[in-house]
């Protein structure tokens, strides 16, 4: 089962995919210029990879961003199962991963490696 992660932030969309149950790889995070935009890239990245399961990073300490998130979640045309994974520190985890080797934090590496340990919680869990 091939499966994505994203890591729905305001101002990117950190993106991962797991295409043989095992290996996650971080992809090209999304830059959002508005909802729309962000959300028809989302969709184009799931069928071109052609998707069998969304996970989607779901913070537990952050009502307002979970009401965001569903709300995006919303916007999208899914067609495919999707799951909530618990985000909590990923993004945290996801620096300290890669201190010293990224000067510029805005070009969404840092949101694609949160969402790589998102969907990698997620497999580990679900095993």
């Amino acid at each position: 089962m091939k499966l994505a992660c994203i890591d729905i932030g305001l101002k990117r969309i950190g993106v991962a995919i797991c295409l043989n149950g095992s290996i996650v790889t971080p992809q090209a995070a999304i830059l959002r210029k508005n909802r729309n935009q962000a959300s028809n890239d989302v969709n184009i990245f799931l069928k071109e990879w052609e998707i069998d399961k969304l996970i989607i990073g779901y913070p537990s300490a952050s009502e307002d961003m979970q009401k965001r998130i569903k709300h995006f979640t919303n916007l999208l045309d899914l067609k495919i199962p999707f799951e909530y994974c618990e985000e909590n520190m990923s993004s945290i985890e996801a620096e300290d991963l890669i201190k010293g080797d990224i000067k510029y934090k805005r070009d969404g590496r840092v949101d694609s490696i949160a969402a790589k340990i998102i969907l990698e919680r997620y497999i580990s869990k679900n095993k």
